[in-house]
């Protein structure tokens, strides 16, 4: 079976293509670097065709959806800030890309397109665990590009018959998860931050809560949704837990400084994984101190990765501030 993932030089999706070349799949690479890196890929270079390509442009590169059977589109731009500050290229990856995806895949005739969705397009939720069926309110700019993305996939799906599944991810983490760049996901924050012997800048008072969520297990239940017969379906893909912040800072082993917290961020992030488990016969499987001590055996990964601190996050999220109430 030939398979295509955009995004793959990324965290999620470089583990995508370890599971789908462990299936025995012709692999093809779509990405512009841009957030993804090579060496990501490096142990299966010689096992993949990667090509370089801008997916927000059309461009020839749909070239490479012939013969494809399946099509797993996670290239994205991701983060809080930036967004913010760059709507607009957020909008062009995230939407006009996710456009252009669909359009290949159509003119294709992919049998199946697996989106990767975000659980950001929730807001800040009123019902836990949380359902699909929850009411979507993007808080900024980067959870409203990925819904607007879903919604296209989607649409694609129910008028031209692109077989279709969406899933939102919840609190993703592990090996490769990205270490330069903005202010981001906590995990990297805190892994940096135990390197160099710092404190760890908890947000808040670090009761807030999280559905981390093990990239092999979402890896898992990409693969179960592309082969499976379901189409134009959203399915919730999380962890079935929620745990603090003040948890993970326990497991991980440090001192803590606090820091304020901000607006636009639920207390607690919490999947509702029921259809997961009916309709693709998935469960996640790795617990979070399993996790965390898989983080901490490769924790050399995140050693040129910025160390924040206090001040520095101050400035980083100044526009956070600014814009979100």
């Amino acid at each position: 079976m030939k398979s295509l993932v955009t995004g793959g030089a990324g965290f999620i999706g470089s583990h995508l293509i370890d599971g789908l070349l462990e299936q025995g799949n012709e692999v093809i690479v779509l990405d512009n670097f841009s957030t993804g890196r090579p060496q990501n890929l490096s142990h299966v270079e010689d096992q993949i065709d990667i090509i370089e390509c801008d997916l927000s442009n059309s461009g020839n590169w749909d070239r490479f959806f012939k013969g494809v059977t399946r099509v797993f589109h996670l290239a994205a731009l991701a983060d809080i800030v930036p967004s913010i500050e760059n709507p607009r290229s957020y909008y062009e990856a995230n939407v006009n890309g996710t456009f252009n995806v669909v359009e290949a895949c159509k003119k294709y005739d992919i049998k199946k397109l697996i989106y990767s969705a975000s659980s950001s397009c929730y807001g800040i939720p009123e019902v836990f665990p949380t359902p699909e069926t929850a009411e979507i309110r993007p808080q900024y700019p980067y959870a409203l590009t990925k819904f607007l993305g879903e919604q296209i996939v989607l649409h694609w799906s129910a008028v031209y018959g692109v077989p279709s599944v969406s899933t939102r991810f919840f609190n993703v983490y592990g090996t490769r998860s990205r270490t330069s760049g903005t202010y981001g996901a906590v995990f990297g924050v805190f892994l940096a931050q135990k390197l160099s012997n710092k404190p760890f800048t908890v947000v808040g008072d670090g009761t807030q809560t999280r559905d981390f969520t093990y990239v092999t297990d979402v890896v898992s239940a990409l693969i179960l949704a592309s082969e499976s017969t379901l189409q134009n379906e959203i399915i919730n893909i999380g962890s079935d837990n929620t745990y603090s912040i003040n948890k993970l800072v326990d497991l991980l082993e440090g001192e803590v400084v606090y820091i304020p917290k901000r607006p636009g961020e639920p207390d607690c992030t919490w999947a509702d994984i029921s259809k997961a488990r009916n309709l693709l016969n998935w469960k996640p499987k790795v617990t979070l101190e399993e996790g965390v001590s898989t983080l901490l055996e490769n924790i050399d990964y995140w050693s040129n990765a910025p160390v924040w601190d206090v001040d520095s996050i101050s400035v980083s999220t100044k526009t956070w501030f600014e814009y979100l109430k």
